[in-house]
């Protein structure tokens, strides 16, 4: 199996952190792709051009984080980062949600700076987006001790990892997510520290 995926993306980071979890490596290969320009051939591997994909043996394609991630959870048939199944999950799942909708429009802001020249950014999108982020900020900092957040690794807690471990302060500019926020500081800097987020960190940006 080969796990493709930029070394940037939030998502693929995803993939890439529970693939170290399961103890993968060996058996799921990991291949740099890049995911723009015309006549690139990532899209014949994957059509739609996004990371993470997963290619199976047989040759499926297997596309969206979540999915990737559900599968590599499943590959060895004891699964332990998806949370208690029925209604039993609902916690975890809550979490996860509320983390993935931070990701999800946290990344959509910063592709308005990396992507966007600033006399066609749409400052409508990066306010709405800037004014989500800080009030989910302040509903994370009110979770930290959750015991879905303090307790064994899980997808809830892998989200807010991509989203939170190696992001400066204030990146991107009125994302300042440190500030009077003690409890979801010093809970970043504890999974920052764990080696599977240590060795998936994105290089910078240049």
């Amino acid at each position: 199996m080969i796990l493709r995926s930029t070394l940037t993306s939030p998502y693929g980071r995803l993939a890439r952190i529970v693939r170290q979890e399961k103890g993968l490596e060996d058996r799921v290969e990991f291949e740099v792709v890049t995911t723009r320009g015309e006549d690139n051939p990532y899209y014949v591997i994957n059509p739609s051009g996004r990371v993470p994909s997963l290619i199976l043996d047989d040759g499926t394609c297997l596309e969206d984080s979540t999915l990737v991630c559900w599968y590599l959870d499943n590959l060895d048939g004891a699964p332990t980062l998806h949370g208690p199944t029925g209604l039993d999950g609902l916690e975890h799942h809550r979490l996860v949600a509320s983390a993935r909708s931070m990701l999800d429009g946290v990344s959509l802001w910063t592709r308005e700076f990396l992507y966007r020249e600033e006399a066609i950014r749409s400052q409508t999108t990066i306010d709405h987006e800037r004014g989500r982020a800080l009030r989910m900020l302040d509903m994370f900092e009110n979770e930290m001790e959750n015991p879905v957040l303090t307790g064994s690794l899980n997808m809830a807690q892998i989200t807010l990892a991509c989203l939170f471990a190696s992001r400066a302060n204030n990146s991107p500019d009125g994302f300042t997510w440190r500030d009077g926020r003690p409890k979801l500081s010093a809970w970043v800097e504890r999974i920052s520290a764990l080696p599977s987020v240590v060795d998936t960190t994105p290089p910078s940006r240049k």
